[in-house]
């Protein structure tokens, strides 16, 4: 056994005062959840701690909690790396702790009901319900069910994996920006549809989530979703999948995310380094002709971004001459390596999910199991991580 100290961020709305902390000592094996701990607190010092859990096993989504500042399960969390974290941060921030207290809070971006327990309900299912979570096929529906060859469901496996904790609302910055964004489990829920060989709307579904301003292209590419999900779903990648098949299908969105995205391509491409003014002017009036005669959408926007090139000069970001005039950025040397990057790119655009095992039977190594992906191609052996 060892002793812990757990730091937890109390709630109590019927006693009309606000939040406040309160410690615990616990007597646990490393090995045991932190989960445990405040379940042993709970039973031993103070009753009207309120934690929500359910299965134990990671398998239910229902501890949700932040632990030393990072989003995931209670039950999952082993106590004793708790510990270390909670050491090396007060290390960081220059204390002399072996022992430091493990801080345990709500989940973010949600409601507080009472101490760890969180209103999912107006955050996380209002915005699942947002994605139409269920199929929608055409035609009469069969005598029994309807039937798909099992290799065209292993794109959304991936997906299919989440067990609704919540944990990526959690962690979203996007959502602490703006709490319209549609989110990360709701999205990559959407995927789960999208990708549904039995699914008959998907254009719909894409056309709806890419005009909405707070839909696909709301997301910052922060990767903390990525690192918040404790079952490898990844709500990241599957943003991106519908990212690149809206775009595919040729759906102009309101936010001109699929234009900012081309541009930032092409813009690399050709100088192998991006040019942050020649950026914008790409983005909402591509090409000698968008610049020639820009439409009025195109000149509000780029008024519109005066506010924030002027706090870029503020703030520092923007020192030089050549990050204010668009197109004088310096272009990197050997422009060859980075066109042979986007040829090889071109080449071997395959997009390979999370559980494929391997082509014809053959078994791709352990790194799959840890979200690891390796290109089929035996001319190849580069690794990319969850697409």
């Amino acid at each position: 056994m060892a002793d812990y100290k757990i730091k937890v961020r109390r709630y109590q709305p019927e006693s009309g005062k606000g939040p406040y902390w309160e410690e615990f000592n616990v007597d646990l094996e490393p090995s045991l959840a932190v989960l445990d701990g405040l379940l042993q607190a709970k039973d031993r010092d103070d009753g009207s701690l309120a934690v929500r859990c359910s299965c134990r096993a990671a398998i239910c989504g229902s501890c949700g909690m932040k632990i030393n500042g990072q989003s995931g399960l209670g039950c999952k969390t082993q106590i004793g790396e708790a510990q270390e974290l909670a050491n090396k941060k007060a290390s960081a921030a220059g204390a002399a702790v072996d022992n430091a207290p493990i801080v345990i809070e709500p989940m973010g971006n949600m409601p507080v009901v009472k101490d760890l327990v969180t209103d999912m309900e107006s955050t996380h299912w209002t915005k699942i319900r947002r994605v139409t979570p269920w199929l929608l096929p055409h035609g009469e529906a069969p005598e029994r069910e309807y039937i798909v060859e099992p290799e065209s469901m292993i794109d959304i496996t991936q997906s299919m994996a989440c067990i609704q904790c919540g944990a990526c609302v959690s962690s979203c910055l996007s959502m602490e920006a703006d709490p319209d964004f549609i989110g990360p489990a709701a999205l990559a829920k959407a995927y789960r549809f999208v990708g549904d060989p039995r699914d008959a709307e998907t254009h719909e579904r894409l056309h709806d989530l890419a005009d909405d301003p707070h839909g696909i292209y709301d997301c910052t590419h922060c990767f903390s979703c990525i690192d918040a999900c404790p079952k490898g779903v990844a709500p990241m990648d599957q943003i991106m999948r519908l990212r690149r098949m809206a775009g595919e299908e040729g759906i102009e969105d309101p936010n001109s995310g699929h234009d900012h995205e081309l541009a930032f391509v092409k813009i690399i491409e050709k100088k192998g380094t991006l040019d942050e003014s020649l950026l914008l002017q790409e983005s909402f009036a591509p090409g000698v002709k968008g610049k020639l005669k820009p439409s009025k959408r195109a000149i509000k926007e780029m008024l519109g971004s005066l506010p924030t090139a002027i706090r870029g000069i503020k703030s520092g970001k923007m020192r030089s001459l050549s990050k204010l005039i668009p197109g004088v950025h310096h272009k990197l040397p050997d422009q060859d390596d980075v066109k042979a990057i986007y040829a090889h790119a071109e080449e071997h655009n395959e997009e390979f999910n999370l559980y494929i095992k391997g082509e014809e039977g053959e078994l791709i190594d352990e790194n799959v199991e840890q979200g690891i992906q390796r290109s089929t191609d035996p001319d190849t052996a580069q690794e990319v991580k969850n697409g």
